[in-house]
């Protein structure tokens, strides 16, 4: 499934951005293609080689993709690595929808590592705020990029560039949770697990380039943005 959407369905977007002359193709990557890379806060400018899941490396794919793309057609790209997004009107598989579902049901929630690892949580409004601040900041080719010593997050070849996108302030799941009984009002059930196969302890992010280049910066607390996410969530399932 992973790779029919994140490769062939891009290769899809690539063919129609080359197709119909699109100046500039803005696509979302992941913060999971740090994988094994512990060096913190992840940098775009760092080493994202080792991919911990299949879904990471089409992602890294993506990327190498958009590249090959723009050297070859001149398509100005950028990828935005999101940090964990979280809020309303996202999938109900993801952890904040089945917790509140399970909470409010009275049911156990899975804790993976025990709730012990830390999320750059970054709430959906900084994202969409990113992504269009980012649609008018066109890439080029980076005049000071070297082939002998290659900046992975710009181009000396191509009009192509890569940017963090996440919450500068790293939680930790457990105070996720605690944000999440108090918007409630009431206490979860926790069955405490070990860490998933292919997830990372911590992530952090570097947004340092956004901000010198976009001019923003994700600045939502999770406090605020769960508090968002609960209220919405009432409404739209009426509970």
């Amino acid at each position: 499934v992973y790779v029919q959407s994140n490769v062939t369905g891009f290769l899809h977007i690539l063919e129609g951005c080359r197709h119909h002359d699109i100046e500039h193709l803005v696509y979302a990557s992941t913060s999971s293609v740090y994988g094994a890379n512990t060096a913190m806060p992840f940098s775009e400018h760092g080493s994202a080689e080792h991919p911990l899941t299949l879904y990471a490396a089409t992602k890294k794919a993506n990327e190498q993709m958009a590249h090959s793309y723009a050297h070859l057609y001149g398509i100005p790209s950028t990828g935005l690595r999101f940090f964990t997004v979280y809020g309303p009107w996202g999938r109900p598989d993801m952890a904040l929808f089945l917790f509140t579902k399970a909470i409010l049901d009275g049911q156990p929630i899975r804790v993976f590592n025990h709730g012990r690892h830390k999320r750059s949580f970054t709430y959906v409004d900084d994202i969409v705020e990113g992504v269009v601040r980012t649609l008018d900041r066109v890439p080029g080719k980076d005049p000071a990029w070297s082939g002998a010593h290659p900046d992975p997050a710009t181009s000396g070849v191509a009009p192509y560039r890569l940017y963090n996108i996440g919450n500068e302030q790293p939680v930790e799941l457990l105070r996720y949770i605690e944000v999440l009984e108090q918007c409630l009002g009431k206490k979860a059930q926790m069955e405490l697990l070990p860490l998933q196969p292919g997830d990372v302890p911590d992530t952090e992010a570097d947004v340092s380039d956004l901000i010198a280049n976009v001019g923003y910066r994700p600045v939502v607390p999770v406090e605020q943005g769960v508090a968002n996410f609960v209220a919405w969530y009432r409404d739209y399932h009426q509970v």
